[in-house]
């Protein structure tokens, strides 16, 4: 197969597929899979698009985003996702994309937590991201090679020439004189979470074994609902917008405790209702569930199909049931250190793009339906950045195909064991003594005999109990307390 391209994107969500669209067709670009196209963060992603409904709502949407960021955003970033947030939106509708509208064909928006008016888009119901991923597959002109991991960067005193790649039980390298980081976050690295099974932060430990920085790691968003019961690794999210709509956040007696947490309710910032809940549970010992009467049930069903078919599936009467629900990580807000133009500042001819990377527009804590959103807005700019950028020729720089085991024996049991660590010592309530036992743990592990890519994944985790660490104030979804003894069971 051809090894030498324009432009390789490694990921195939929003990121890197709306990239890839915006690039010339005239370019050889190849798009890297780690598995199926669709097991990306993208498709499982139900809420929508947050996007200003007009233009006096630019400056609310930055409003919001800054306020739900703490005061860490990064204002220059935020101006840029909510002014260009309409033209991205207005591009993929002229390209042929159908959101949701009403009976005489206006945009449906609706309102999700810490929004402060309906700015929502959304497509399928509750299946935007399913419809959007479709659609940007359905318009790819350019070649994906599946079931591929990425193994490393081929990088050189400050420039990208390529990646080193396993596929088809093969070690290889791809060269290009454009490299895109499209990968997404680090989900895997929790027990409970509800990111696709391939979001396990490999390109972000290559980027730390290659001095690049990794900004806000200790900014982990928890979304607050999440049915976590059952045996699969990713945990069925209900989406923010069931509370915009109406649901209630409940304890076994119908007591609405979040109001005691915050004058918003279930409507606050995300970080707000998932230590609400957390911390419910810890001083009363009951359960917590989303209370869904509030819903007609035939329009529930149209409104929020891909949850009414797993829930009715699972065995839930919706939306007459209640149900169980848990926080579980969610999104990443810290990643891959870059500029407004997605190239990462100390190496040449590479770029991040999406939940992977860092330009500080969600601070320390991600607006709800920001995320497909800054997708699509800062795509758009690497996409631009690459076509004034690329070189013909560039100079060839020819790398070693060795690469080290990727997978040891007794890597899974160590894997878990981090999953749990991360979860309860990292996770939505943190103490510096048990940050500073996991951050022991996670040294303990690196010094082991271990493959590859579990290594990526603990430099990862040493990168966010590290940074937890080092903020010795609680901000935004990084929230230390003091004195109390998380529950390990």
């Amino acid at each position: 197969m051809k090894t030498s391209y324009d432009v390789l994107i490694i990921g195939t969500g929003i990121a890197g597929l709306s990239t890839a669209l915006a690039l010339p067709k005239s370019l050889s670009v190849l798009i890297v899979s780690k598995d199926y196209a669709w097991e990306c963060n993208t498709f499982y992603a139900q809420g929508g698009v947050a996007v200003a409904n007009n233009a006096a709502d630019v400056p609310l949407h930055v409003k919001d985003t800054l306020e739900a960021g703490a005061g860490h955003c990064n204002p220059a970033s935020v101006d840029v996702l909510c002014s260009e947030g309409p033209i991205a939106i207005q591009r993929l509708i002229d390209m042929g994309f159908q959101f949701d509208k009403d009976t005489s064909g206006n945009l449906l928006y609706t309102k999700e937590a810490a929004h402060s008016t309906n700015r929502i888009l959304h497509a399928g119901g509750d299946a935007t991201g399913r419809y959007i991923h479709l659609f940007l597959m359905q318009q790819l002109p350019f070649p994906i090679l599946y079931n591929t991991q990425v193994t490393d960067l081929l990088i050189d005193e400050g420039e990208c020439y390529g990646a080193r790649v396993f596929h088809n039980d093969k070690i290889f390298n791809l060269y290009a004189k454009k490299v895109i980081i499209a990968s997404g976050g680090v989900g895997s690295l929790y027990e409970y979470h509800t990111n696709a099974r391939t979001i396990s932060a490999d390109m972000q430990g290559i980027c730390l074994r290659h001095g690049i920085v990794l900004t806000d790691m200790e900014m982990m968003q928890f979304h607050p609902t999440a049915f976590v019961l059952g045996n699969s690794v990713r945990k069925q999210l209900l989406s923010e917008s069931l509370r915009g709509e109406g649901a209630q956040v409940v304890d076994e007696d119908g007591k609405r405790f979040v109001f005691e947490y915050d004058p918003r309710g279930e409507l606050a910032p995300r970080d707000v209702v998932s230590r609400a809940i957390f911390k419910h549970k810890q001083k009363t010992g009951k359960e917590v569930y989303l209370d869904l009467s509030t819903f007609e049930p035939e329009h529930f069903k149209q409104r929020f199909p891909s949850i009414y078919f797993n829930m009715t599936t699972i065995g839930y009467d919706v939306p007459k049931q209640r149900i169980p629900i848990s926080p579980a990580f969610h999104y990443s807000m810290g990643g891959i250190k870059t500029d407004l133009h997605g190239n990462v500042l100390t190496v040449k001819d590479l770029y991040a793009v999406g939940e992977c990377a860092h330009t500080g527009v969600h601070g320390a804590n991600r607006l709800a339906s920001n995320s497909l959103l800054e997708g699509l807005v800062f795509s758009a700019r690497v996409a631009n950045e690459i076509k004034q950028t690329i070189v013909n020729p560039k100079k060839q720089h020819l790398f070693s195909e060795t690469e080290e085991v990727l997978i040891m024996e007794n890597d899974k049991i160590l894997k878990n064991e981090l999953r749990h660590l991360m979860w309860f010592y990292a996770g939505i309530v943190r103490e510096t003594h048990t940050l500073e036992k996991a951050q022991k743990r996670v040294n303990e592990m690196l010094d082991m005999s271990i493959g590859k890519l579990l290594r990526l994944r603990l430099l990862v985790s040493l990168e966010i109990i590290t940074s937890a660490l080092n903020r010795k104030e609680s901000l935004g979804a990084h929230y230390l307390q003091q004195g109390m003894d998380i529950c390990e069971s």
